[in-house]
């Protein structure tokens, strides 16, 4: 099986390019996040002439995360099971696989309110697993977590030290998530760092490397054991009107 993660930040924009990515690269499932759209204007059509079932959770203007697979999800389940009204979880069983697609906040600016929804989020997120899942069970946990984990996963850590993205709290609820009973598989294939998902946009992020890695395939250890490789896939960071993170891809024997 070969599951990818990508934020790709406004499925409007990148819509020619996740189908041309989609038809080369054949991933079976693919977690979405920051759609920027609402359901009904969602791709469906285009999506299943490729051959991909699709589980949306849409918001206008912002947010939105969806789960395409190749055999329908069983059940989908939209949200924390609170009264939170961004779109930015969603959960699908495909098979006996639960697949859990998050688009973490950003945070915007430390001690800010949109700062406490970030570590609160995380935190419901964690109690969301302790409610509804065991470690027991096939369970992968992808998306967009706006952290990076440690400063392996940052180019140039000075500049980003105690930003909202490198900031201990929420590295300390990022921790506390995998913690749950989940294994980070890009870093079990590549220990030593130095890879990133994420380059801004700005001050020539991409040609000079100033990236982190903010994208991220988690799993019980059950899959876990199963993956045979885990990559990042840069070349999704070129070109014409590229979204600014790369897709997370892992592969794992059936």
């Amino acid at each position: 099986m070969k599951l990818a993660c990508w934020n790709v930040n406004s499925i409007r924009a990148r819509h020619d390019r996740l189908l041309a990515w989609l038809e080369r690269t054949e991933p079976d499932v693919v977690c979405l996040q920051e759609l920027k759209v609402v359901d009904e204007a969602f791709p469906f059509e285009a999506l299943g002439e490729l051959d991909y079932h699709a589980a949306v959770y849409g918001q206008k203007t912002y947010n939105g995360v969806a789960v395409l697979s190749r055999t329908k999800a069983k059940a989908v389940r939209r949200g924390l099971g609170d009264d939170d009204p961004q779109a930015r979880f969603l959960e699908a069983k495909i098979g006996s696989l639960h697949v859990l697609c998050a688009y973490v906040p950003n945070g915007q600016e430390v001690g800010s309110d949109k700062w406490a929804y970030k570590l609160d989020w995380m935190a419901r997120l964690r109690a969301f697993l302790d409610e509804h899942h065991s470690p027991s069970e096939p369970v992968i946990l992808c998306g967009d977590f706006n952290v990076a984990r440690d400063d392996r996963d940052v180019a140039r850590p000075e500049e980003w030290a105690g930003s909202v993205l490198c900031h201990d709290d929420a590295r300390r609820a990022m921790e506390a998530i995998l913690d749950w009973g989940l294994v980070d598989l890009f870093r079990q294939k590549h220990p030593d760092g130095g890879v990133y998902s994420w380059w801004d946009y700005r001050a020539l992020g991409f040609p000079k490397n100033n990236g982190l890695r903010l994208d991220y395939v988690l799993a019980t250890e059950s899959l876990a054991r199963k993956c045979t490789a885990a990559e990042i896939d840069r070349n999704q960071r070129k070109g014409n009107k590229p979204s600014d993170h790369a897709p997370v891809v892992v592969e794992f024997d059936d």
